[in-house]
């Protein structure tokens, strides 16, 4: 079809414009673009509490005669990480009432509390129990991001008893507050 004048003429909703052989169409509808919505949202991170005891010295040795007191001073490192506000306490109880002879045969023990602990940074020692847990680091803060280094320096009364190797297993527990 070719035009030779120029003619409009509606069509629907829309309006068609036609000159020289062109056609436009054109609405009458509104906007060509599309219309947007937003909203917001809140995030929230709830962050647990944590406490990791970890690096705990595995064993130590303390070494003297019949009748005498030995000092370990360092004789345990640990490291605690936690991120609890309000810090933390260790504690360390022993798991029997004796250090037990490892000869058979031998009779002989040493008694628990017989053995004294105290924290690194501390005067005093305070026996050791298989009932009752020594406290032997206490903060009220929060760890450093990688952890504290906590050592515990221990004593040891020595009775008269026969020469052996005399163990006890000493259980430590990290807990915040």
């Amino acid at each position: 079809m070719t035009l030779k004048d120029s003619r409009t003429c509606k069509i629907g909703s829309g309006l068609v414009a036609a000159a020289g052989g062109f056609a436009l169409l054109l609405s009458a509808g509104g906007p060509a673009l599309a219309g947007t919505s937003s909203g917001t949202t809140t995030t929230t991170a709830a962050v647990n509490s944590t406490i990791t005891l970890s690096g705990l010295t595995s064993a130590f040795t303390m070494t003297g005669n019949p009748s005498s007191t030995v000092t370990s001073t360092g004789a345990t490192t640990m490291n605690v990480l936690t991120n609890n506000q309000t810090g933390y306490a260790v504690t360390v109880q022993a798991a029997a009432a004796t250090l037990a002879a490892a000869t058979t045969g031998n009779t002989d023990s040493i008694p628990i509390g017989n053995l004294k602990v105290k924290d690194g940074g501390a005067t005093t020692y305070t026996a050791m129990s298989n009932t009752t847990a020594a406290t032997v680091h206490s903060t009220t803060a929060k760890s450093t991001g990688s952890g504290d280094t906590v050592t515990n320096d221990y004593q040891l009364a020595i009775p008269f008893v026969n020469a052996d190797n005399y163990t006890a297993t000493l259980n430590y527990i990290a807990a915040t507050h």
